[in-house]
């Protein structure tokens, strides 16, 4: 297919159509679709995920509101971070949640009951991969906040807003990006398109994982029930181990996550990790897993860990000795029916 041929200068505001912008489809003389997309260059970047690859920021069709305080300039990283971090906090864009990445992995995350709570909860989950890490806030950020952020070395904060002294705080930070969220949290997921995977092997598309989980309809498989409060944070557990590497762990309790083992060649040496990170605080606790468990080893590996619920995908082909050794431990277990892979 000829490429769009664009006549006059005049006319560089209507590049393509609406039609075109929406569905970027089009049908070829064989018979054979293919896709098309717009995208207009608005820097080249100082450098891209390592200092000798070169980068440039391009406006995409759907395109968050934000500002860069003081106009700092955000770094390759500090994007795909800061995209990360925001991706977890808008699955609680109503309450007061914060989540920490690290090199774009979850190392923090809490729901509180003010954001100072919840951001004092995340931190405490793994204080030492939070340095120079990046932190998103659903809520306005607070003094408390800014306080203890610039105490530390973080490389980003991202929020809806910022108290006035507590931005004052926060801008005599050093090396701290402060980044403001316009586009309110609650539409945060309309922007969540496509993944576009450029290989020697091929172009991949894919629409973004933008999964819920509804709680009538997922099962609890086991003779053991799991309470009010295990099944919210096993909600909360589901939420963030859709956004961790595959394959990935996470362990939480009271809507603070207490460890994850992400990024790992299977299910159970993710699985032992958190438990190793969390050690006694895995007591009563939830573990979530984003794809099915493959081994009994799991299950008793969790019951050593005292766990005592269990939210996976199902449907493996030992799920029934799998709930057999959970009902022997006392371990309740839900099952989704939705894996949650992340490469």
């Amino acid at each position: 297919m000829k490429k769009r041929e664009y006549i006059e200068d005049s006319n560089k505001e209507k590049l393509m159509d609406d039609k075109i912008l929406k569905e970027n489809l089009c049908e070829q003389a064989d018979g054979t679709t293919c896709k098309s997309f717009y995208i207009e260059k608005i820097k080249d970047m100082q450098y891209g995920e390592n200092k000798y690859q070169k980068a440039e920021l391009y406006k995409s069709e759907l395109m968050l509101d934000y500002e860069v305080i003081d106009n700092q300039e955000l770094s390759f990283n500090n994007i795909i971070s800061m995209t990360v971090v925001m991706d977890i906090v808008s699955e609680f864009y109503d309450v007061n949640a914060v989540a920490i990445v690290r090199h774009a992995k979850l190392c923090g995350a809490a729901l509180g009951k003010t954001i100072y709570d919840a951001y004092t909860k995340a931190f405490d989950c793994d204080p030492l991969s939070s340095y120079n890490g990046t932190i998103g806030f659903s809520k306005i950020v607070d003094v408390d906040v800014a306080k203890h952020v610039s105490s530390m070395s973080v490389k980003l904060i991202i929020a809806p807003d910022f108290e006035p002294e507590a931005l004052n705080i926060l801008k005599e930070t050093k090396d701290l990006k402060i980044v403001k969220l316009n586009t309110p949290l609650a539409d945060y997921k309309d922007y969540l398109v496509e993944d576009i995977v450029i290989t020697p092997f091929g172009t991949l598309v894919q629409n973004k994982n933008c999964s819920v989980l509804d709680k009538d309809l997922f099962k609890v498989v086991t003779k053991t029930k799991p309470t009010a409060e295990q099944i919210e944070d096993a909600i909360f557990a589901w939420n963030l181990v859709k956004h961790a590497k595959t394959n990935a762990a996470v362990i939480a309790k009271d809507f603070k996550m207490l460890a994850v083992g992400q990024g790992y060649t299977n299910t159970l040496f993710a699985i032992e990790r958190a438990l190793d990170y969390a050690c006694d605080d895995a007591k009563d606790a939830v573990l979530a897993t984003d794809d099915v468990l493959f081994t009994e080893e799991c299950i008793y590996a969790a019951a050593q860990g005292r766990i005592s619920l269990i939210i996976q995908p199902g449907g493996s082909l030992k799920d029934n000795s799998l709930i057999e050794i959970a009902n022997k431990y006392n371990i309740a277990m839900i099952t989704t029916g939705i894996k949650n892979l992340k490469l």
